[in-house]
């Protein structure tokens, strides 16, 4: 997949999931799209999967990525299952789990659970950034299995990790940090690399947040120049939602193979659920002793109409990132 992407000059839509409903809407819009696509897990997003009264991120990822297994075999496209933000103090207790698992489905004869997770060590300075992802991204490689790792930092708040205090300057990777990160990781094997570029999570109106593409092209210009244009590396943006259509495709001509969305696809999904209750409201609830209606408060009447708004957010961003009718499922 991402060797198709860097060729075909496009990048696959990452939506994170914490549902069978957000996770059905994900799939049914690759399908629609006739995109190959990736579908993430977070930590807060496998804490919730898991249940309220459980709490066990890994445990959650787990659910949601068997899950997402089997109800992926009834699509004609590929899907990559990724996890998303993992910051150091969580490795033991959400990464190594998740490696532990693909490594008994190997033994099993079967691939690993998922495709690739991300290593967020960009609180730590870079050299201790790096010694933590070689030791990863080495135990990954043996599961056949693709590291994403990140320097700089993503702005703004995601599950409970905010970095809106950070510096300015911190927002935005150098080519210095992206020649490290190369000549540290890909001895090693494949990674993803998501370089920053003032990218930040959340919704913020148009002109709050200032993109500068252009560091992934000149990070990308200092790693070939060294080592040769077959070094280009697997670039990600982060912090994907809200973002301007020109800025989006700039960075596909940098080397992006994968944006994420969240926010966009949280409000998709939110948005409908809403206009349901508003338009249904005395059906919804049960007023002045009336026994209300069970069509109109029984979930599955607006998760069908917020599983649908979401996959048709999906498919704007396979065409924001041309990754549209470009599946290669049957092809590999």
């Amino acid at each position: 997949m991402l060797d198709a992407a860097q060729q075909g000059g496009y990048a696959y839509p990452a939506i994170n999931v914490t549902s069978i409903v957000t996770l059905n809407g994900a799939l049914r819009a690759f399908a629609e799209a006739k995109s190959d696509g990736i579908i993430q897990i977070s930590t807060g997003g496998g804490e919730f999967a898991s249940g309220t009264a459980v709490k066990d991120a890994a445990f959650g990822a787990i659910v949601l990525a068997e899950a997402a297994h089997r109800l992926a075999e009834k699509y004609n496209v590929l899907i990559a299952l990724h996890t998303d933000h993992c910051h150091p103090k969580k490795v033991d207790s959400f990464l190594r789990p998740l490696l532990d698992a693909s490594r008994e489905r190997i033994a099993n004869g079967m691939g690993p659970l998922f495709q690739s997770h991300m290593l967020d060590a960009s609180e730590l300075p870079l050299e201790e950034n790096l010694e933590l992802s070689k030791k990863l991204l080495k135990e990954c490689v043996e599961l056949d299995i693709i590291l994403e790792v990140e320097a700089g930092v993503v702005g703004g708040e995601e599950d409970g990790h905010d970095t809106s205090g950070v510096a300015a300057d911190k927002l935005y990777t150098t080519p210095g940090d992206m020649l490290a990160v190369y000549e540290a990781l890909q001895p090693i094997g494949r990674f993803l690399f998501a370089a920053t570029f003032g990218n930040v999570h959340g919704a913020y109106k148009p002109g709050a947040v200032k993109l500068k593409p252009t560091i992934q092209r000149d990070g990308q210009k200092a790693v070939m120049d060294k080592h040769g244009k077959d070094a280009e590396m697997d670039l990600v943006f982060h912090g994907g939602s809200g973002s301007a259509l020109e800025e989006i495709r700039e960075t596909l001509d940098y080397g992006v193979v994968k944006m994420n969305i969240d926010t966009d696809t949280q409000y998709a999904f939110t948005r409908p659920i809403v206009t349901h209750i508003c338009q249904n409201i005395e059906g919804v609830l049960k007023i002045d002793g009336e026994v209300g209606d069970k069509k109109s408060y029984d979930p599955r009447s607006y998760l069908k109409k917020a599983e649908a708004s979401l996959c048709e957010r999906m498919k704007v961003a396979c065409d924001d990132l041309r990754s549209t009718g470009n599946t290669i499922c049957g092809k590999v």
